[in-house]
């Protein structure tokens, strides 16, 4: 039984005009800044908002979570500002602007949605699936190794992949989901750990998940 479903993505920027409408380029989604500093990105329904937030600390970590998406070519990504990293057989491993690692694919024809997949890099990738399939309600599938969650509940993203890294987390992630839930303690519960009520200058909770990666909890209305 599902206790919270996908809400959006949030990625955190040092110059969030630079890397709003590097991404809002990238994905086919229209930029708007925002009044106090951040910036979102909109595409067809709520679940394709990227919120775009201001943070002081520079990049100091490789990425725990990136996005996999689908390109015409490397040389468009390039010019949008992107430098290639590694190339693989299937794809090729690139930064954005701010060094933020991510995965293009090249496909002559891209599909309407550009963003392929959200991926984690895990310590045990096999109980992380599993303890966001049980969050979410959804099947784990087995890759030998790695593993994948689909048709997740709010996510207009194909698959949510796990995969196995040999680092440990040292560093706030920058680039985190957020959930609803009728009841955010339910995920503490579920094991999740609290990191912050809402109050002050928030109205959600922020939660980390077992592996320590950050998300935050939004009731639903």
């Amino acid at each position: 039984m599902a206790i919270a479903r996908f809400k959006d993505l949030c990625l955190d920027a040092g110059d969030v005009a630079l890397l709003g409408q590097f991404w809002a380029a990238v994905l086919g989604l229209a930029w708007e800044r925002q009044e106090g500093g951040d910036g979102v990105l909109r595409g067809a329904t709520p679940g394709h908002t990227i919120w775009i937030n201001r943070v002081p600390e520079p990049k100091a970590a490789k990425n725990r979570a990136h996005l996999d998406i689908y390109a015409r070519s490397l040389a468009e990504l390039e010019a949008l500002g992107a430098t290639v990293r590694e190339p693989f057989p299937r794809w090729t491993v690139m930064a954005d602007p701010e060094g933020g690692e991510f995965c293009a694919f090249v496909r002559e024809e891209i599909p309407a949605e550009r963003l392929h997949a959200l991926v984690v890099d895990c310590a045990d990738p096999g109980a992380l699936a599993r303890w966001w399939g049980s969050v979410y309600g959804v099947e784990v599938t087995d890759n030998g190794g790695w593993f994948t969650l689909a048709d997740v509940p709010g996510m207009p993203i194909q698959t949510m992949d796990f995969v196995p890294v040999p680092e440990s987390k040292t560093a706030k992630n920058r680039v985190h989901w957020d959930v609803t839930t009728p009841e955010p303690t339910a995920l503490v519960a579920a094991g999740a750990t609290l990191l912050r009520e809402p109050g002050g200058d928030i109205g959600w909770w922020v939660l980390a998940d077992p592996d320590g990666n950050e998300f935050c909890a939004f009731t639903e209305d």
